[in-house]
């Protein structure tokens, strides 16, 4: 009996000798990306890379390749971002209002253009409530009788979902909250920015084949259905 025991073990041994180790990759994205986008599909990103351990580095400010020991980044902005940097396209940024359905006068699907400014407008840190009202509204803001501001876009979206407000959020970041009704639109204008979403990583890699694995699967889920 002890023969095949250690016999069990010495099988078990060499499977974990044979198993590689999974890549520990970092990526780099804002919190609001994070929240809204990238945890809900973690689950999926898992199932299609089980050798890639994946660190998710979720902050405002703009981290360092070298320094934080980051692999592949999301970032908003204007490219060129550098030299020798691979940069691809994830999203647009197109500038759309959302609030709740119970925001929406009775039996409409939309809230009057002129009536916008006089709910509660809800801000984050990018402050576009003026230019959405002129380019995508049509209307000059006039002094605004009720606001609330946060320093997240995420943090926005939750208060335009829990009825707080009218927000405004780049169109993929609530397309989930819009294709299941926790959001609506409340005007159908929109506004194209300047500060689109890419796919950042540089030229010369320290785990080449998983760090690609990882931004194709960015590329891809980007093309997805919302979840």
């Amino acid at each position: 009996m002890p023969n095949i025991r250690r016999a069990f073990d010495l099988i078990s041994e060499a499977t974990q000798l044979l198993r590689p180790e999974p890549a520990r990759l970092t990526i780099s994205v804002t919190p609001s990306f994070a929240t809204k986008w990238l945890i809900p599909r973690l689950q999926d990103f898992m199932a299609d890379n089980p050798l890639v351990d994946l660190r998710v580095l979720a902050s405002e400010s703009v981290s360092s390749f070298q320094a934080d020991g980051v692999d592949v980044a999301v970032r908003q902005g204007r490219p060129p971002f550098g030299a020798g940097l691979i940069v691809d396209l994830l999203f647009p940024q197109q500038i759309i209002a959302i609030c709740s359905p119970a925001l929406l006068p009775i039996g409409t699907a939309e809230i009057p253009a002129a009536e916008i400014q006089h709910h509660v407008l809800l801000h984050d840190a990018h402050n576009l409530w003026p230019e959405f009202m002129e380019k995508a509204v049509g209307l000059k803001m006039t002094a605004e009788l009720k606001r609330m501001r946060f320093n997240q876009t995420s943090l926005a979206i939750d208060a335009a979902i829990a009825g707080q407000g009218i927000a405004l959020a780049s169109r993929f970041l609530v397309a989930a909250d819009l294709a299941a009704g926790r959001l609506v639109q409340p005007v159908s204008g929109e506004m194209r920015g300047t500060q689109d979403f890419y796919v950042v990583m540089p030229r010369k890699q320290r785990h080449p084949e998983p760090t690609q694995a990882v931004r194709q699967w960015l590329l891809d889920a980007g093309e997805r259905p919302p979840v």
